[in-house]
């Protein structure tokens, strides 16, 4: 049975198909139109080293990623045993959550045209943030960035970080795809 959320098409989705891929085409002749560049998913991580002293930085940092992606996390545990660091091996050690279709690309929008302006004295993100493999790869210090958090609510301030993923071959094909979808880029 098709649910609610699969009738809703995202804005950022619709601008994708109506103008960000027959651009895309156009600009780097693609073939076929399944060589056309897109987002397959979003993971966002929020490490945790904290969480070996404090118990309650897991539920917390969920409790922040689950409010900004609309999603459950899964709590990340540790491999092996570090003694230097008071690490056994299964403890927890951060929060993750991967964002694929409708959350995905709202999350995409909030983060672009809200989150980001939102840091104080913002220029840009880098350019420069690209694996080789056209995925982008964005450090966000603050959570409270995102307007579903409010300041009072959150117990510590942490970073997170953000992986975007593309189907792109290159970088310059997943950069190009990434500044029409409205990342604002800035030379490094």
């Amino acid at each position: 049975m098709p649910t609610a959320e699969a009738n809703i098409s995202p804005r950022l989705l619709q601008r994708y198909r109506d103008e960000i891929a027959p651009a895309l085409s156009g600009e780097f002749n693609y073939a076929n139109a399944m060589q056309i560049p897109r987002i397959t998913k979003i993971a966002i991580n929020i490490g945790l080293g904290e969480a070996v002293e404090n118990a309650n930085a897991v539920e917390a940092a969920s409790r922040d990623i689950a409010a900004i992606t609309g999603q459950r996390p899964y709590v990340r545990r540790s491999k092996k045993a570090i003694s230097n660091f008071k690490l056994r091996e299964g403890m927890p050690i951060g929060v993750s959550a991967t964002l694929r279709g409708v959350r995905m690309w709202e999350f995409l929008d909030r983060l672009v045209n809200t989150a980001l302006p939102r840091i104080r004295d913002f220029r840009g993100v880098s350019d420069e943030a690209f694996d080789g493999h056209g995925n982008y790869s964005l450090g966000l210090t603050e959570q409270v960035i995102f307007p579903e958090l409010s300041f009072d609510d959150v117990d510590r301030v942490r970073g997170l970080q953000v992986n975007i993923v593309t189907s792109a071959q290159t970088d310059a094909e997943a950069k190009r795809l990434l500044a029409l979808l409205g990342m604002p880029f800035v030379k490094k």
